[in-house]
């Protein structure tokens, strides 16, 4: 986990003078938001709610309760405007989008987060609206999860027994194929395979132009297509006062190139109408808006393709599959949605799920798949608001239980460039590195000292991260095949652990934002359970001299850590610091792995004081400061296997997101006195609230079992022959 260390430094001055909560996480003071309104049902109003949820950059969310209450926008909280009117009777009102101004808004009655879908309801005129965002990411099938394709589906009914005529109208601003603004851009229109589209994208097409943490693509093109429709490409004023007149859409504007933000060029769509009856089946209509980014991934020095042109598809080809695949995919989706709900809902309680869907959509909408040169799956996460890191280690650890969960593949694919990069001449060290580089360029270790130096490197963290979820996935296989490619690279790794990793010395944690500590007993409890690991992987690879060295070595290092840890009623953050404690989130993995390396009696202990000290909206991260990390409660949650236990830590942070004031998609550090985000925010991480779902071993491997990719060898890391990089 990456976080700025001029940041960090400054941030916890703030906490020793008491200035908690005074900035946003990006440097920007805060200004006081009105108070939530909190609904009566007890259900998840989110904090804001994802629409587009396909990758890092192509990920739009409504940041208020209503859907028409304020504009959409990207996840970083700039304006990525979605508009949609309706025409019901010859009067038109709005559903999306808080502009025209002068155009009623229907009321919206429902609003729901499934893991593939948001759906809203909406009432007025006569008539029942469900608008509904479909991104189908079933992990089941890669080629679903690589589309960069959420569909909008409208279903209308009269709800007053008489017939009425509907007309929709929707619009996206161009704002969505630039970075900033003021970028010029060019838009088109045309007809295909039974489609109206339209398209538009920067002038400039700079290709992988730029790296960084707060920015959004500006090259590629953004797609609108809908069946049977009239569609355009003009000012949005115009377009959207012609649909309220009753008018046709003007034609495409021929002033171009221009910015975006000059006279607000959008695509627009007027789509057929229809008439909603008072019984039988709904009027329906759907569009589908997609992200053509050319190329994804600089990986070291090789510009990548998305996973879904692997095989030479173009714009076009995943225009006409998608629209072939809809009437299939509005029964599978609220399938999948379903039996995933009621797994979790089983496991945690209906908050739980309704938390975990809403993890579910952020986790995979910071994520991008992209394809090797031989065409196999390479999946990369973005460390979002906190530094914009690819594949960090420390963010796969936490997000892995979601993933780990629904597709094996995926999980692969997402440590194979790790593991890659470690095992080439440019990573020098005896452990694990800590990411590969700055979005959207995976061109070597950007944090720390990088390639170049130990200064501000992760060496036990990572090398346990990546031992732990190796072991992880053979033993949701049962084997060992694919952590034993590279087994002389993990050999190494532990013995590393073996000479380091039990007293811990001054360094750095994936909790970095609380600077460095030595003697970390929660990063000793990593260290032994990833040494336990190891042993489990060589004991399935028929090692079993390795195996029982590796095994008798966590068990002593675990008796030893009971006994050095000890703080009366609970254990301590450092091995020298009595009158401290901390989440032991790392512990869940000695029972997910079977290794029961620590006697039951430890997180029963923990447990009973985490219950003790914790504040209304959750248990903080340690006793140095009462912020949190929203993925560590849901581990630490899970420790005694225990449902009253799992829910006394869970509903604070179901309440968390009711109450916080701080409009941005999840965050994960926050404060747990006022619900207040305290940094990061739209971050995979969230993936970990899923852990539960692993300990039981016939859910998790229901799930995994549906994955349907059949891989094939990966290609030759280009890291292999590509010159180190300077850090920083």
């Amino acid at each position: 986990m990456v976080w700025d260390r001029f940041v960090v430094g400054l941030m916890l001055a703030a906490i020793a003078v008491g200035e908690v909560g005074a900035a946003d996480g990006q440097g920007e003071p805060k200004k006081e938001p009105p108070p939530r309104a909190i609904r009566a049902d007890g259900g998840l109003t989110p904090p804001a709610t994802p629409l587009v949820a396909c990758d890092p950059y192509f990920s739009i969310w409504s940041m208020a309760d209503r859907l028409t209450d304020g504009p959409t926008r990207h996840w970083t909280g700039k304006i990525h405007p979605l508009t949609c009117l309706i025409r019901i009777d010859g009067k038109a009102y709005r559903m999306m989008g808080d502009q025209p101004s002068d155009v009623p808004a229907l009321e919206q009655t429902r609003l729901e987060v499934l893991p593939t879908r948001t759906s809203y309801g909406f009432r007025g005129a006569g008539v029942d609206v469900e608008l509904v965002f479909l991104t189908a990411t079933l992990p089941e099938s890669l080629d679903f999860v690589s589309r960069p394709v959420t569909y909008l589906i409208w279903n209308i009914s009269a709800n007053d027994g008489k017939p009425h005529r509907v007309r929709l109208y929707f619009d996206a601003g161009a704002e969505i194929a630039v970075d900033q603004p003021r970028q010029q851009v060019e838009w088109a229109t045309e007809k295909a395979h039974g489609l109206s589209i339209a398209r538009v994208g920067s002038r400039e097409q700079a290709v992988l132009g730029k790296r960084g943490d707060d920015l959004r693509i500006d090259w590629g093109y953004f797609y609108l297509a809908a069946p049977q429709s009239q569609v355009s490409a003009a000012d949005r004023a115009v377009c959207r006062a012609e649909f309220v007149a009753g008018e046709r859409l003007p034609e495409w504007d021929q002033r171009m190139p221009r910015a975006a933000d000059d006279a607000g060029p959008a695509l627009a769509a007027m789509l057929a109408e229809g008439r909603a009856a008072a019984d039988g089946k709904p009027l329906s209509r759907w569009l589908m808006l997609a992200y053509d980014d050319l190329y994804s991934i600089q990986y070291f020095g090789e510009n990548l393709r998305p996973y879904w042109r692997r095989k030479g598809a173009s714009a076009h080809d995943l225009l006409k599959i998608s629209a072939e695949d809809l009437d299939y995919l509005k029964r599978r989706c609220p399938e999948f949605d379903a039996e995933l709900m009621g797994d979790l809902t089983r496991f945690g309680g209906e908050r739980y799920a309704r938390l975990a869907a809403l993890a579910y959509r952020q986790c995979f909408a910071a994520h991008k798949l992209a394809a090797d040169a031989y065409g196999q799956p390479l999946f990369f996460s973005k460390e979002n608001f906190s530094n914009g890191c690819i594949g960090t280690v420390d963010v796969i650890y936490p997000a892995s239980p979601l993933i780990l969960l629904t597709s094996p593949s995926l999980t692969k694919a997402m440590l194979v460039p790790v593991l890659d990069y470690a095992s080439s001449p440019r990573w020098r060290f005896p452990f694990a590195p800590h990411d590969l580089g700055q979005y959207p360029w995976a061109n070597g270790q950007r944090y720390g000292g990088g390639e170049r130096s130990e200064e501000n490197q992760m060496p036990v963290e990572e090398t346990g991260n990546m031992l732990i979820m190796l072991a992880a996935l053979a033993h949701l296989e049962g084997n060992a095949d694919f952590a034993g490619r590279y087994w002389p690279l993990l050999a190494r790794w532990a013995a590393y652990l073996e000479e380091k990793g039990y007293d811990p010395e001054n360094q750095l944690c994936t909790d970095d934002f609380a600077g460095h500590l030595a003697r970390n007993v929660n990063l000793s409890a990593k260290a032994i359970v990833a040494l336990g690991a190891f042993g489990k992987l060589a004991r399935m690879r028929g090692d079993l001299k390795s195996a029982e060295h590796y095994d008798q070595l966590a068990r002593q290092m675990a008796a030893r850590w009971v006994k050095e840890a000890d703080d009366g009623d609970h254990f301590r953050l450092a091995f020298d610091k009595p009158g401290t404690w901390s989440q032991k989130y790392n512990l869940v993995w000695d029972r997910l792995l079977g290794l029961n390396l620590f006697p039951a009696e430890v997180a029963q202990r923990e447990m009973a004081y985490y219950r003790k000290v914790q504040n209304r909206f959750g248990l903080p991260l340690d006793n140095r400061t009462t912020y949190t990390k929203l993925d560590w409660i849901l581990w630490t949650a899970t420790l005694t296997g225990k449902r009253e236990d799992f829910e006394a830590l869970v509903d604070p942070v179901y309440d968390m997101l009711n109450h916080t004031p701080d409009r941005v998609p999840m965050t994960d550090w926050y404060w747990t006195e006022n619900a207040r985000k305290r940094g990061f925010q739209a971050r995979s991480v969230v993936g970990g609230v899923f852990l539960g779902l692993l300990y039981d071993k016939a859910v998790w491997t229901k799930w995994s079992r549906r994955d349907q990719s059949r891989l094939q060898p990966w290609a030759p890391s280009p890291a292999n022959t590509q010159p180190a990089q300077p850090s920083g």
